[in-house]
């Protein structure tokens, strides 16, 4: 029996298959008229990221399946001419450019420039806490302390909570300190991926003092922009109620869709469903205690505040709110980092847990470590610059102004719907509230109620669309953090996502009858526990049904 070729697996062959009949569909499409760009702004230019995600979510391949979609794309700018394809993937050859490489690729690594500075350092920090012991140390305490699965998933959480100043920041630092703990205590690593998703995004957008709250802030009225952060977050149903449902799926004990699935295999021993990513960590050290864990945290966390507003101009004079409201996360977080790593190099010498030479010897393991994620992050980037260039922006902001007037009170749930379906097609949370806040803003009068409920239906469909989405970046980043198959992340998050969604696009349907946020915020929260409760019921029912069955055959 001959042996399988592993360049030509079933995974390979479904790609190759697919990327087949998707560059035949598009020549077909091209050759009718039916996909002519004509212009920015039309239905077309939301194929590439529904390609790129069909693709990743069937084939469970990110990598082929996020190029094929910046392929596609490139086909559909060019209307499938030779040499324009040859000029967008190539070369810049006229000032309006738009090719794959330079505005695709190049922009995309230039503008996530920090975000790969701020990972690596991040990797660095893992492999010397690793290396210290600082993390056996933390395992070593929690199994003393965290005496069960729903302790460990509890503290996951909290920490989670606590780490509100940047998403980034949240699921890295949560991932490599709570990977010892879950791993004990059988938590499969897609649920962890989950647990922190679902305290990143969501708190970061409930947080005051938060990079998201200095992103949302830039889009309102100057000296407006953290009191209108502020008023919309008790309507923010989408990131409150996550926080909800995950305790409430925690503290009862019951997983649905593949989560479950993965559940159980955890259970049996084998915490990555058979998808294990190559691990890059040193070996812990019997020297280590918790502090070498603790200490590069808070050094971390305070210098990153301090860098946050300090990029921001607290030093010209400007007041805390202001200068957070000012701050660009991908330059201060980068400078914070790279500040704790000295530290925390100097410290673990000083120390004598690790020397000098050593600490040095390390580092590349946190650069390697992070390369998956980047290389994501890149592509990822590369597919929405191609889908901006398409003008899928203005195509989701035109259908958001030809919305009748007529049904003003059900406008928030309409924009959160739009909201998801943008931040899902483009993978960006900032650039979903970025486009929609104006169009709000021009939609409802300041003094309407049912403008900031239209905010915060657009924040918290940002955030829902983000969480669905392959190509997110904070997805990308909970995979990497937990050290899980970034796909099986995607696939067991999504059913948990969707339905936390219908639960809000609920919740905002009654917001536009019922405006304040006194009674709405208890009755989400009340129909978030009532439909979980529902859920447990039906479930065990369909489990007690299908054992008796079992057991009269």
């Amino acid at each position: 029996m001959l042996k399988e070729n592993r360049f030509f697996n079933k995974k390979t062959i479904t790609v190759l298959c697919a990327a087949i009949v998707i560059l035949t569909l598009l020549v077909v499409l091209t050759a009718t008229g039916a996909a002519k760009n004509e212009g920015n702004g039309t239905i077309w230019a939301l194929l590439p990221p529904v390609i790129a995600i069909a693709l990743a979510l069937i084939t469970k391949e990110v990598y082929s399946s996020l190029f094929i979609g910046i392929l596609s794309g490139a086909i559909l700018a060019a209307n499938f001419a030779p040499l324009g394809i040859a000029d967008l993937v190539i070369g810049s050859v006229s000032a309006e450019g738009g090719d794959v490489v330079y505005k695709g690729l190049i922009g995309a690594v230039a503008g996530t420039a920090g975000i790969f500075i701020f990972l690596i350092e991040l990797g660095f920090l893992v492999v010397l806490v690793n290396k210290a012991g600082g993390s056996a140390a933390f395992g070593n305490w929690a199994e003393k302390h965290i005496k069960t699965k729903v302790g460990a998933a509890i503290c996951t959480f909290v920490l989670g909570v606590l780490i509100f100043i940047d998403d980034y920041f949240n699921c890295l630092t949560v991932g490599s300190v709570m990977r010892p703990v879950t791993d004990k205590y059988k938590i499969s690593r897609s649920k962890l991926a989950y647990l922190i998703d679902a305290t990143a995004a969501p708190i970061c957008m409930i947080a005051p003092i938060s990079s998201w709250a200095a992103a949302v802030s830039q889009y309102a009225a100057d000296g407006q922009g953290i009191n209108l952060f502020i008023a919309a977050i008790p309507f923010n149903f989408y990131s409150i109620l996550t926080l909800v449902f995950v305790l409430g799926i925690i503290l009862m004990k019951f997983d649905f869709g593949p989560m479950k699935k993965h559940e159980q295999n955890a259970e049996n021993g084998d915490l990555f469903s058979g998808e294990r990513i190559k691990q890059h960590m040193s070996e812990p050290n019997a020297k280590g205690r918790v502090f070498d864990l603790i200490i590069p945290i808070a050094v971390l966390i305070v210098v990153s505040v301090f860098a946050l507003i300090y990029n921001g101009g607290i030093l010209d004079g400007k007041s805390f709110i202001d200068a957070f409201g000012d701050t660009d996360a991908t330059v201060a977080l980068p400078w914070a980092g790279l500040i704790t790593v000295v530290f925390t190099i100097i410290y673990l010498a000083a120390r004598q847990v690790v020397p000098f030479s050593e600490a040095l010897k390390r580092l590349p393991q946190g650069f390697f470590a992070m390369v998956p994620a980047m290389l994501i992050l890149t592509f990822a980037t590369t597919l929405k610059n191609i889908t901006g260039e398409l003008g899928a922006a203005e195509y989701i902001g035109n259908l958001m102004a030809g919305v009748p007037e007529t049904l003003a009170k059900l406008l928030p749930a309409i924009i959160f719907l739009v909201a998801c379906l943008l931040a899902f097609a483009t993978g960006t949370s900032w650039g979903t509230f970025g486009i929609l806040i104006p169009i709000i803003t021009a939609m409802f009068p300041a003094e309407n109620p049912l403008f900031t409920i239209g905010i915060s239906a657009c924040l918290a469909g940002a955030v829902c669309g983000d969480h669905c989405s392959p190509i997110s970046d904070t997805t990308i980043m909970s995979s990497a953090g937990a050290e899980c198959e970034h796909i099986n992340h995607v696939s067991t998050q999504l059913p948990y996502a969707i339905y936390v969604a219908i639960v809000s696009f609920v919740c905002f349907v009654i917001a536009g009858f019922v405006t304040v946020w006194y009674v709405m915020l208890p009755l989400s929260i009340a129909i978030m526990i009532g439909c979980l409760f529902v859920t447990k019921f039906i479930l065990n029912k369909k489990q007690n049904t299908t054992v008796n069955a079992t057991k009269e055959e």
